[in-house]
């Protein structure tokens, strides 16, 4: 009598340790990027949202009357403990054989650490009371932003200097005819940089300064020579110093480098005698644009002004359409409001950003076709941005969460 009896091969127990070892390595390897790299998104989202509604919810303050404030996150510090376990047990073989079969068990924990500043003090006024200076108004040009949009949040009057005194043309909707002239002097700029000839550049000319040569020792022309060009002129013993200066910066319908030495000049102290945040705008006839000449300064504002304007045109100084000049070409983009928003008592439905003070919700105004209000949102939370300083400073209120 034959019997047939077929045995389940013996699995050895130091080649199950080793494949254990070898699969516990592969899914620490695993784990770990994956929820580092979900840690990090989700905290980016988090933040970038956090402005965002921080933003909106000081405009909604701003259209109540109520103080503005905000909060900045100064630091995010998240540990992750990887855990991992595992054995092995006999397999469910019955008495043909004796298979061990291995167990596997894991947890992943996370423990973030916030830590949020209360803007406040010395750092509210810096960051949200000084005026923008020009060196940012034309970093963001030179970005591409739109120049109408850009002016209509930053800028909050226009001085023109055709008169003695210069007549100053408020940003602001209750002076109607200040308000009309300024957008439309926006407008007209726009127009210029819709055919890439507005040039927003720095003022750069030499500078010239006359020494007796027989004062000047070997060693002070050394050292002279560093920073200045020198010229020895023989005929009147004298030495000529030249330095190449970057004045100021204007937004001209021409290239700035076709002037004279001496017109760049003028122009650079006609600019400095006024302030950090004045931007002086020169359109020139024989020129794009130069239909209509525009000489003055836009004086820009600050970031909390910028706000307020934006919640106090919700309903207490609503804006209202203005025409381009005759003299300006056609814009393809002249929106009635700067920043278009829904208030309503009911969250809205296709908001993707909502906040609610008080009784009512605030989101922005859904629109079709060239996205006017959320180019001009993400224009705001770029220029917060640009108002950053260090949060983590000493002394400051600073709280915790640990969650």
């Amino acid at each position: 009598m034959n019997f047939n009896t077929t045995q389940s091969p013996v699995f050895p127990k130091s080649a199950a340790r080793w494949l254990i070892i070898l699969i516990l390595c592969a899914m620490q390897g695993c784990f770990s990027p994956m929820a580092l790299d979900h840690a990090v998104i989700e905290y980016d989202k988090t933040t970038t949202d956090i402005l965002s509604q921080l933003i909106l919810l000081n405009i909604a303050r701003s259209h109540q009357h109520q103080p503005m404030h905000f909060t900045g996150v100064s630091n995010i510090a998240a540990t992750f403990n990887f855990q991992l376990n595992a054995g092995a047990t006999p397999a469910l073989t019955g008495e043909s054989g004796s298979l061990l079969a291995p167990v596997f068990g894991g947890t992943i924990s996370e423990n973030p650490t916030i830590s949020i500043v209360p803007i406040e003090g010395e750092e509210f006024t810096r960051r949200l009371l000084t005026p923008f200076q020009e060196n940012k108004l034309t970093m963001l040009l030179r970005q591409g932003v739109d120049l109408d949009l850009l002016l209509r949040l930053l800028a909050g009057e226009l001085r023109l200097n055709g008169s003695k005194p210069s007549v100053t043309y408020l940003n602001k909707p209750s002076d109607k005819e200040g308000y009309q002239l300024f957008r439309q002097v926006v407008l007209h700029l726009s127009s210029i940089q819709d055919k890439r000839k507005l040039f927003v550049e720095p003022l750069m000319f030499d500078q010239h300064w006359t020494l007796p040569a027989e004062s000047m020792t070997a060693d002070q022309l050394a050292t002279l020579q560093k920073n200045y060009k020198i010229d020895y002129q023989a005929e009147t013993k004298q030495v000529l110093l030249t330095k190449r200066v970057i004045g100021r910066i204007l937004l001209t319908n021409y290239d700035p480098t076709t002037l004279s030495n001496e017109e760049r000049i003028r122009l650079h102290e006609e600019a400095d005698k006024g302030a950090d945040n004045d931007v002086t705008v020169d359109i020139r006839p024989g020129y794009p644009g130069g239909e209509w000449p525009i000489h003055g300064v836009f004086r820009l504002r600050s970031f909390h002004n910028v706000l307020n304007f934006i919640g106090q045109a919700i309903s207490d100084d609503p804006e209202f359409a203005v025409s381009k000049h005759p003299q300006t070409p056609q814009v393809s983009e002249n929106p009635v409001n700067t920043m278009g928003l829904l208030v309503s008592e009911d969250k809205p439905a296709a908001a993707d950003i909502s906040v609610r003070f008080g009784d009512w919700y605030y989101a922005l105004k859904p629109e079709t076709g060239y996205q006017w209000n959320r180019e001009g949102f993400r224009l705001l939370c770029q220029i917060f941005q640009m108002t950053m300083t260090d949060l983590a400073r000493q002394g400051a209120p600073e709280i915790t969460i640990s969650k």
